[in-house]
């Protein structure tokens, strides 16, 4: 990983830097509805006056083809060249569509990711991924390509509300099943009752960059950060689709590693002492994810379509013990329709 990485007091002034270097010739700033009005006025101060804000919709069904011609519609109408500084100013969807729009106009822009949700913080802005939903399926479209900065500012957490910080709690969580043990028994004993969440921002960011460096177009390692999605992301995209029923990522996520855990059990990989552990820590900060048990197939099959998979095969990353994962392991849909109507007993 080759860019710049800013966390606490630091990262605004940093960006303010950036954004006013000679090579820069115009900076674009792209926020949704909600981060407009609550963080583009924290922002505004550290810019140059002369930039333009690009305003997309809130919510994961605009993270779409659509929204990004949106974007690029307005950069080639304003004449945005090959040395324009792209901001994007929000949740997982503005980093992950505006990065996506950032490296395919015109061949690639710089950006850089000012993450302002928890989840985004720890988990959708470090990495290099970038992309939209596309036909249902999260993510479906999407290329590699690192952000010239990233800029963690955790005071845009106090906008956060309840539900949307236990969402992003949800990727730190994973973080810590698949590589911190002793992290997550510290956890066990407190809860999410946290006062400053730097240093958690900085743990979690820490533990995915070393695991990304190693394998940063995710052919090997990287895929134990996909911890909870194969099960999380159908859930999620289930209900996408479901009017008035979708739910926050992570709270699909969350739910999705019970799944994947339960079926890292049934596989012989995982102590019934630990599962427990797992289950019991994350009901007791989430709410159950409401399906019925007819509608687990549907649910199931979505996974087919999950980017790991190779052929007919779908990948899977399960646990061997709390803070140790194994990846490319191998379930059928019929099992992960099965961990989901465990999931629904529960």
């Amino acid at each position: 990983m080759n860019n710049s990485l800013y966390i606490g007091p630091e990262a605004l002034p940093a960006l303010a830097e950036m954004a006013r270097r000679p090579a820069v010739s115009q900076v674009w700033v792209l926020a949704d509805s909600n981060t407009a009005r609550q963080c583009y006025p924290m922002l505004k101060p550290h810019l140059p006056a002369e930039h333009t804000l690009i305003e997309i919709a809130a919510g994961e069904e605009y993270k779409t083809l659509a929204t990004c011609e949106t974007v690029w519609n307005q950069l080639t109408e304003q004449r945005a060249d090959r040395y324009a500084l792209l901001l994007n100013l929000g949740g997982g969807v503005v980093t992950d569509l505006g990065g996506f729009c950032a490296a395919l106009y015109k061949r690639g822009i710089r950006f850089v990711q000012v993450p302002t949700t928890l989840l985004a913080q720890v988990d959708a802005s470090v990495g290099g991924k970038t992309g939209v939903d596309f036909l249902g399926f999260k993510n479906h479209l999407g290329v590699f390509q690192e952000p010239a900065a990233v800029c963690i500012e955790p005071r845009f957490l106090e906008t956060l509300d309840p539900r949307q910080l236990k969402s992003g709690y949800a990727e730190v969580v994973k973080h810590w099943l698949i590589a911190d043990a002793t992290a997550f028994a510290e956890q066990r004993q407190q809860g999410m009752f946290v006062e400053d969440w730097t240093p958690i921002i900085r743990e979690s960011v820490a533990l995915k960059q070393r695991i990304v460096e190693q394998d940063p177009l995710e052919s090997g390692l990287r895929k134990v950060l996909n911890f909870g999605h194969t099960v999380g992301h159908a859930l999620e995209s289930y209900l996408l689709l479901q009017p008035g029923r979708e739910i926050l990522h992570g709270e699909a996520v969350a739910a999705g590693m019970v799944c994947e855990a339960w079926l890292s059990h049934q596989k012989g990989l995982l102590s019934p002492e630990e599962l427990d552990k797992i289950e019991t820590f994350l009901f007791s900060i989430y709410d159950k994810v409401q399906f019925v048990t007819l509608e687990t197939d549907a649910i199931a099959d979505l996974a087919r379509q999950d980017k790991k998979n190779a052929g007919s095969i779908i990948n899977c990353t399960l646990l061997e013990a709390i803070g140790r994962a194994v990846y490319d392991q191998p379930v059928t849909v019929a099992e992960i329709a099965e961990s989901l109507r465990y999931y629904h007993r529960l």
